[in-house]
């Protein structure tokens, strides 16, 4: 991948690294964000039982998935200016220690507010997370792989909605959530040694060398593609926040985590997929995508009643959604460089916010058939950017292949 024109020398490979990719270091920051995103969506797989034991209602319960999001969406931005001059594999190191509390916390408390409070801590350190995903793979990847070391990095994304949620929801029925955050507390601390151990050390911007961020949005193709993030980003969360829920009312509560592990499937292998051809295909892949999201909306909207076409369904969305990270943390790269990536994250995350924020309202208004139609509603916009943005934000050959 070519850098863009935001991008700056910091971003140059080791020597030495011209013909391969660190994977040690890109498969622990691929960890870090697979446990930053188990935190985050973990409660979606155990929200009847974080909801009993927590003495609330579900949809209050939801929104421990909402403050997670805010907080991250809301800093990413102050944080990134903040802290641009510190050492980034000190800050990395930092924040994953606030999301090993944070999750020590979740696993121990019997309080509402307590929990929520350090969900909205955990949140702000995945916010410092995202902001060294890319950065660290593009400065630890030769330009002829850098869309690959991105694939690699933010596959972790994916692998934790699409593994991490369903091993976690049969761990909790079958142990207790409190079990689960427990878990993903120990693995954050293991995370910790490996990324001391294998990702080098990086240091941060000297004031002349920031590019405001807000800058970025100005560049040809960022607008429509920080678009695509918000709309599919709310569309998926309105209805994952709330797929247990889903489930129940069409009485398949009891195969949760068989539903869960269908997507995690047809997740991974989207994952693949994306990670083998996102440099040559990225627009034809973001288009696929979409179009698999739609018709799984379609499928669930008319004939949830059928189990059969439920699983379908799930399979299609599995396979529209696995690769979605990949596919617009590139294209974001293409069209803004890595200013855009804080302006990515806060989009991302702010989104993701309002999914859990719309899918209580649904809930409580129109009930769990609503959600559907919700994505629906959002997912044919994406489409139609995605398709017309032919030029600038998912255009027909990547700025790295002319």
């Amino acid at each position: 991948m070519a850098t863009s024109q935001t991008e700056t020398s910091n971003h140059t490979p080791p020597t030495g690294a011209s013909n391969k990719l660190p994977w040690s270091a890109l498969l622990a920051l691929s960890t870090a964000a697979f446990i930053g995103i188990l935190t985050e969506a973990l409660p979606a797989g155990v929200l009847p039982e974080m909801a009993r034991d927590l003495s609330v209602s579900e949809s209050a319960a939801g929104q421990m998935l909402t403050i997670y999001a805010i907080a991250t969406g809301v800093s990413a931005i102050p944080l990134m200016v903040a802290t641009a001059a510190w050492g980034r594999k000190q800050l990395l190191l930092l924040a994953v220690s606030v999301i090993a509390v944070a999750n020590v916390v979740t696993a121990i408390s019997s309080s509402y507010a307590l929990t929520m409070t350090f969900r909205l801590l955990a949140g702000i350190a995945a916010a410092a997370v995202w902001a060294e995903l890319v950065g660290y793979a593009l400065r630890l990847a030769p330009p002829h792989l850098q869309g690959r070391a991105i694939s690699i990095t933010m596959a972790g994304v994916p692998l934790a909605l699409a593994l991490g949620i369903p091993v976690g929801t049969f761990l909790g029925n079958l142990f207790g959530w409190r079990l689960t955050f427990g878990l993903v507390a120990a693995l954050s601390v293991l995370l910790l040694v490996w990324i001391s151990v294998s990702v080098p050390a990086a240091p941060g911007q000297k004031l002349g060398q920031r590019e405001p961020i807000l800058k970025a949005l100005k560049l040809p193709g960022v607008v429509a593609v920080l678009f695509t993030v918000a709309a599919w980003v709310l569309a998926h969360n309105v209805l994952y926040t709330y797929i247990s829920t889903f489930l129940d009312e069409y009485g398949m509560g009891g195969q949760r985590d068989t539903v869960l592990l269908t997507f995690g499937i047809a997740s991974v292998v989207s994952i693949v997929i994306t990670g083998a051809m996102v440099d040559r295909k990225l627009r034809q892949l973001t288009i696929g995508s979409a179009a698999f999201v739609i018709i799984a909306a379609i499928g669930l909207g008319l004939l949830a009643s059928s189990d059969l076409v439920v699983y379908a369904a799930i399979v299609l969305w599995g396979l529209g959604w696995g690769g979605v990270t990949t596919l617009l943390q590139t294209a974001v790269t293409d069209a803004g460089g890595t200013s855009a990536q804080a302006l990515l994250v806060t989009t991302w995350n702010s989104f993701m916010a309002g999914g859990g924020a719309v899918g209580g309202i649904l809930l409580a208004s129109a009930g769990p058939s609503s959600f559907p139609w919700a994505v629906l509603a959002l997912m044919v916009p994406v489409l139609l950017v995605v398709v017309i943005s032919r030029k600038h934000g998912f255009p027909v050959k990547r700025p790295s292949l002319h």
